[in-house]
């Protein structure tokens, strides 16, 4: 009966150390694509080059608009090509709001992220 009482005991914390084990990677695994997401986010940041929207027209084939210094650009990228498709002014994009855009303003919890999703998502 002892020796029962042991293995259960030995088994069961066991199964609590590999649980500790798993929550530790899963935070381990989260923090650090936290902090590479945003170290690219601050290496790219103030560069001459964005990319501020993108469109899917298909597969592998996209029409981006990319800010190169003061110029926006129209471009098609391909699988293994891009083609400049246009210039634009800054008075022919609709959207401005990427002009007064601070890494800090860019970047937002994932639970005002998830809210804002949910606010879009059309209820039944």
């Amino acid at each position: 009966m002892n020796i029962l009482l042991v293995s259960s005991l030995e088994s069961f914390l066991q199964l609590i150390g590999v649980l500790l084990i798993v929550v530790f990677v899963l935070w381990l695994t989260y923090a650090a694509t936290k902090w590479m997401g945003n170290y690219q986010k601050m290496q790219s940041w103030q560069k001459n080059l964005r990319i501020l929207d993108t469109i899917r027209i298909g597969n592998n084939k996209f029409i981006c608009i990319v800010q190169a210094g003061i110029r926006y650009l129209v471009v098609a990228v391909g699988k293994d090509e891009i083609h400049m498709l246009a210039e634009l002014s800054e008075s022919e994009l609709r959207d401005l709001s990427f002009l007064d855009e601070s890494p800090q303003k860019a970047q937002g919890s994932f639970q005002e992220i998830l809210n804002q999703l949910k606010e879009k998502i059309p209820k039944k």
